[in-house]
């Protein structure tokens, strides 16, 4: 009888446990799928259908625009280039941020929060305000190339706007305070101890750094990469300013086709970019664990 009645009573709690964390977690479940899920199964819906400039969009069940986009030499060297852009500027920050993040995790000055506050400072500004910034900077009249002129260095300003490079410092600039906040976080976590551990027994910095520290941060390196990669394959404002009318990537072209009200063709390239970007991470986030799991 008495375990009977303790079942009873351990039921219960486990259904009140269930019930407490579905009202919990129901308002944000319902948010996700109604902010989230269901736009983009209109968008998929949208992507199957037809473009007729009269009509603007037809109801069809049609993979053309998927063939259009795969097949067109001109939109898939945009995508090439989208990735290219989003990888570089993905490993760039990464080596930036490690220095500056192992740094600002094992500082113990009184100084650290202000530290922190000046890596998150330029994240209050936004990223069309920063693009103008790195207009002033690059432009044939701008900052750099005056100043090169004048010292001697250069007789003709260097063409550094609308090209890819200045499109890849403007996504660093953009991207390089989160990764850095991310591998902060992680390495404070880190008991420093291990490192000292790892001195203690012959093992040189860049060795330490490779053996102890690098396979315990690998959760912020992940969580690092996936965040500022998602962030290079989708950006907009930095590509549309420092890029130009000449240079396209994924971004801007989705923009573009639904500006042209070519609704299909435009959501087919959005669900691309989209399912792109999430296999190309979850790939490389299997293939880092299992590279740190031997």
């Amino acid at each position: 009888m008495a375990t009977a009645a303790a079942l009873h009573v351990s039921n219960d709690d486990n259904r009140s446990s269930i019930w407490s964390a579905s009202m919990l977690i129901g308002p944000a479940t319902v948010f996700v799928l109604v902010g989230l899920v269901v736009p983009l199964l209109i968008l998929l819906r949208y992507s199957l259908n037809r473009f007729e400039p009269r009509r603007m969009m037809v109801e069809a069940v049609s993979a053309e625009n998927y063939i259009r986009f795969f097949s067109d030499p001109f939109y898939t060297n945009i995508f090439w280039t989208t990735l290219r852009v989003a990888a570089l500027c993905t490993v760039v920050c990464l080596i930036m941020a490690m220095p500056l993040a192992y740094v600002l995790a094992r500082t113990q000055t009184r100084f650290k929060n202000l530290l922190i506050m000046i890596v998150v400072l330029p994240l209050f500004v936004g990223n069309a305000v920063r693009a103008a910034g790195w207009m002033t900077l690059f432009g044939a009249k701008g900052f750099l190339n005056v100043s090169l002129i004048q010292i001697g260095v250069i007789d003709q300003p260097m063409e550094i706007m609308y090209t890819e490079q200045a499109v890849i410092f403007g996504i660093i600039a953009v991207n390089l305070p989160y990764m850095v906040l991310t591998l902060q976080s992680v390495i404070e976590g880190v008991n420093r101890n291990v490192e000292e551990a790892a001195f203690s027994l012959g093992a040189g910095p860049f060795t330490m750094f490779r053996r102890v520290l690098m396979p315990l941060a690998l959760p912020g390196i992940l969580a690092g990469t996936i965040f500022t990669f998602i962030l290079g394959m989708n950006a907009y404002a930095t590509p549309v300013l420092l890029g130009g009318p000449k240079f396209k990537m994924m971004g801007p072209l989705v923009f573009g086709q639904f500006q042209l009200n070519n609704w299909p063709f435009g959501a087919a390239i959005a669900f691309i970019l989209m399912t792109a970007t999430l296999l190309l991470t979850a790939t490389a986030n299997i293939l880092v664990q299992r590279r740190y799991r031997r």
